[in-house]
């Protein structure tokens, strides 16, 4: 049995992390986590700086952003959705070496069903894609921990590999 023909090699989708940094807290805030609320579907979180800037105006332990954590089905489709708004184009400095890659988009006006608001503006986001390999559990789990052999590790061309095969993403 090869490697491609092993289901314990394929690679899967563990999350999908959808980040919207604001920079400040208040209505623009509030805005932000209602446009990602209605984007992903789910429940939005805040995050907090985690150091005071001067220079910006940020406290620590403000809210100056939120994110939402997308599992499963939910994760596949939004990955979909927002590689489309890329054109299926990613920069091979957008992968790292564990098999994760981030990407951002411009506007959140470019999902279906988005509308410009002037009252509100346009906002950004970060996705971050985590890839994993089925048995991964085995470096969390709480009996019997042990490590991940570096073979079955994810690596950036497995991650490459991946989501050319399954999403038709062109790496330059």
């Amino acid at each position: 049995m090869s490697n491609s023909e092993n289901p314990m090699r394929t690679p899967v989708i563990e999350k999908v992390i959808v980040h919207m940094g604001v920079g400040e807290s208040g209505q623009h805030l509030v805005d932000a986590e209602n446009i990602l609320a209605e984007i992903t579907g789910q429940t939005v979180i805040r995050a907090f700086a985690k150091m005071t800037v001067p220079a910006f105006g940020i406290k620590k332990k403000e809210p100056i952003g939120c994110k939402v954590t997308l599992r499963g089905d939910n994760a596949e489709e939004f990955l979909t959705t927002s590689l489309k708004i890329v054109e299926n184009t990613l920069k091979s400095s957008q992968f790292d070496q564990n098999g994760n890659v981030s990407f951002g988009i411009e506007e959140h006006t470019d999902f279906p069903g988005m509308k410009y608001d002037p009252n509100i503006g346009v906002f950004g986001m970060d996705v971050t894609v985590v890839l994993k390999r089925p048995g991964n559990r085995i470096s969390k789990r709480r009996i019997a921990q042990t490590k991940v052999p570096a073979s079955h590790k994810m690596n950036k061309a497995d991650a490459v590999a991946f989501l050319k095969d399954n999403y038709g993403v062109e790496v330059v």
